[in-house]
């Protein structure tokens, strides 16, 4: 999953940055709004977390406008103490949770995850296709029952195509989600871990999960089911459960 976080602290940004990267997440930082504002704007966001202080414009300014481009990201604002009709007005400006400061880690993490699966997506702690199932919370994933052993990597490309099962997603979006990194035509990292994904995933199933969209990426979906065309950068996609 890809999430952003505008935070202007440089200490509290990094501590946020490698907390969210420890628990598999791919994150963008921004430390100034404008960056934030264009981040946002720019890229397919699994969710945000918006310091509502960070300055030039405001927190708030910046909410207002990321929540107008992009209806259905959830958004979490941190927030100093603050009186009761200030955290009215951030909510209702926009932004799905408010969580003032200081806060541990642990709950500003179950808040996000708790935004996702309202918001609609794929990401409970139990994902399951047909015989694969992959647990979040342990970090672990079996087919017919049979445990698979990934590589963080691999359980976060397997992850990526669960959670979009159905849906064609082209190589640009698997290492934008998966690598945070932008998409050099050069390289192949992606088709390498497919392949990887594939032999502990597929090899010993009859059933092939993990189908390749000549000329567009990767798919996973049943054998015989219907297949939905990749979404363009410009469209937030909705993953099916």
């Amino acid at each position: 999953m890809l999430i952003l976080i505008a935070e202007d602290d440089p200490a509290l940004g990094t501590f946020l940055e490698r907390g969210f990267t420890a628990e598999h997440y791919a994150v963008d930082l921004a430390v100034e709004s404008k960056r934030a504002t264009q981040l946002a704007l720019s890229h397919r966001y699994d969710a945000a977390v918006l310091d509502v202080n960070i300055p030039q414009p405001d927190g708030l300014e910046v909410l207002r406008e990321v929540r107008g481009s992009c209806h259905d990201l959830p958004i979490l604002v941190l927030a100093n103490q603050a009186r009761p009709e200030e955290r009215a007005q951030v909510l209702d400006t926009g932004a799905d949770d408010l969580l003032l400061k200081p806060f541990a880690f642990s709950e500003l993490s179950a808040r996000v995850r708790a935004l996702l699966r309202r918001g609609g997506r794929a990401t409970g702690t139990v994902l399951r296709v047909e015989d694969l199932e992959l647990n979040r919370v342990e970090h672990s994933v079996k087919r017919a029952e049979k445990r698979i052993d990934l590589t963080p990597k691999e359980f976060a490309l397997l992850e990526y195509l669960m959670r979009n099962i159905g849906r064609r997603v082209t190589r640009a979006e698997i290492i934008e989600h998966v690598w945070n990194l932008n998409f050099d035509t050069m390289t192949n990292v992606v088709d390498v871990y497919i392949n990887y994904v594939r032999k502990k995933v597929d090899a010993a199933s009859e059933r092939k999960l993990i189908h390749t969209i000549r000329g567009v990426g990767y798919e996973l979906r049943p054998p015989n089911a219907a297949s939905t065309p990749s979404l363009g950068r410009e469209n937030r996609h909705v993953a099916s459960n």
